[in-house]
């Protein structure tokens, strides 16, 4: 080993992180027990492999042991770049071998998806997943104890059921200063079953570091296609301002729709009364029926949008990526701010939908009880108006009474006053004559209604005794003829 040594540190240590800038696949040779050596890494880089992994070395043994370093570790001067992966479980000991394998190797792999029972045992591996304390703990410490700035720290995972859990654990990471990762798509319990390559999708698109594929690819062309499938393919994707997930612009056009509507309520040359002509419309008068349900649940989905927007801004704003580990990898500093500005963004506009939907219930409250008032105020002037023209009309004969009965006036008014008077008594004479003549007219007529009544009562009883005998002569006749026909 120390002559390959001698002769790596006369090559100059490549940079990985470039391999995933060139916007390629990146063609990755896994770590495999007993199988990743120095010579089977030499026969895949003949064949176009860019990146290639040592077998899992244990930290601790590779710290304590120079024995364990000259048996587990070999490399040369075209073994580059290479990635040496260990299993650790405390971070001083990752940062100590980190220290001794950074002049021969271009980074390091913290091993946490082993699901080998010795090593879960030992507390390596798989069962890291479940500390991501620990993982971000240990990422941190090598990134601020390696002084080179193009020394990779990478870790490799596997996905809980839970996918939020690993997507947590790979924020964390990557707010540590992690590399990239390295995504095997299976649970721990897992072996043979299909990989989740969609779970590796779901995490690419949460993260903004280059995010590694791994689980059945056999050939060329498997790479391919998961490459297709989960969109693996190592390119960074800087971004401040990321787009909009559906439901922030669900939230987004409904804050717009809130304001244009406010907006068009508030328009001064529209009155309160035509927009409660408006909402009379049978249309609104269907909706009004599901207002209140439809207010009150899209009240309870914004504060719960809101609440969740205040969650991510406290849990962004509580990160802190020091200096060195920004400088190393600025894409997760920026992933990092990235991520606080959005949740900033989803702050803003869940509260001010929040308030604004409050303003339009309260907006329209107050239009249909202004138009109220305003048409119950126009009625009173009405009603107002009339009963002000009927005072001043019975006003204005109040005092010509007044005046008549005081006796003040000049001569000429006390004159026609008194021939006014005169005229009326003598109305009131020939109207009582003319009453006296109409009751004596009556009595009359009445007094002849009496006779003709008794004349007409003697008229019918001649004539119900003459249709007697008419009946009578009429058998006779009967009779008769009877008679004859015999």
């Amino acid at each position: 080993m120390i002559d390959d040594i001698r002769e790596t540190k006369e090559c100059q240590l490549k940079d990985p992180m470039d391999l995933f800038h060139s916007g390629q696949v990146v063609k990755i040779c896994a770590p495999m027990v007993r199988y990743s050596k120095l010579a089977f890494r030499t026969l895949v880089r003949k064949y176009s492999c860019d990146l290639c992994y040592t077998p899992m070395i244990v930290a601790a043994d590779f710290v304590r042991s120079a024995k364990a370093r000259d048996s587990e570790f070999t490399t040369n001067k075209g073994d580059h770049p290479l990635i040496v992966q260990f299993a650790a479980k405390e971070a001083q000991v990752l940062c100590d071998a980190a220290r001794i394998i950074c002049p021969f190797a271009d980074g390091i792999d913290l091993n946490c998806g082993c699901p080998q029972r010795w090593a879960m045992s030992e507390g390596y591996g798989a069962c890291l997943i479940n500390k991501p304390e620990l993982v971000k703990d240990m990422v941190r410490h090598v990134r601020s104890q390696i002084d080179n700035p193009k020394f990779s720290v990478s870790i490799k995972i596997r996905i809980h059921e839970d996918l939020k859990r690993t997507v947590d654990l790979c924020q964390k990471a990557e707010a540590a200063g992690v590399s990239w990762i390295t995504v095997h798509g299976r649970s721990i319990e897992e072996r043979h079953q299909p990989v989740h390559y969609d779970a590796i999708k779901i995490i690419k698109q949460s993260m903004s570091i280059p995010i590694v594929a791994n689980g059945d690819i056999k050939s060329l062309k498997d790479a391919e296609n998961v490459h297709h499938l989960t969109e693996a393919d190592g390119k960074i994707k800087h971004t401040l301002f990321s787009k909009y997930t559906y439901q922030w612009t669900a939230v987004a056009a409904f804050l717009y729709g809130e304001v244009g509507v406010i907006l068009v309520l508030c328009l001064p040359f529209i009155s309160p009364l035509r927009w409660q002509k408006i909402f009379m419309f049978p249309l609104w008068s269907k909706m009004a029926v599901f207002w209140n349900k439809m207010f009150l649940t899209i009240i309870v989905l914004l504060i719960v949008l809101f609440l969740d927007a205040v969650r991510e801004v406290r849990k962004y704003s509580s990160v802190h990526v020091n200096e060195k580990a920004a400088n190393v990898n600025s894409s997760a500093f920026d992933h990092i701010q990235m991520k606080l500005f959005r949740s900033q963004r989803n702050l803003y506009l869940s509260g001010f939908s929040l308030f604004l939907w409050l303003v339009l219930r309260r907006t329209v409250t107050l239009l249909t009880q202004l138009a109220k008032e305003m048409a119950s105020h126009a009625a009173l002037e009405t009603q107002v108006n009339d009963a002000t023209e009927a005072a001043k009309k019975y006003m204005a004969e109040n005092e010509r009474l007044q005046e008549a009965l005081s006796g003040k006036g000049d001569s000429k008014k006390k004159e026609s006053t008194d021939a006014t008077e005169e005229k009326l008594k003598e109305e009131v004479e020939r109207l009582k004559a003319e009453l006296q003549k109409t009751s004596n007219a009556f009595h009359k007529a009445k007094t002849e209604v009496a006779a003709f009544k008794k004349q007409s009562e003697g008229l019918r009883r001649e004539y119900e005794q003459l249709m007697k005998e008419f009946e009578q002569l009429q058998q006779s006749l009967n009779k008769a003829e009877d008679k004859k026909d015999l």
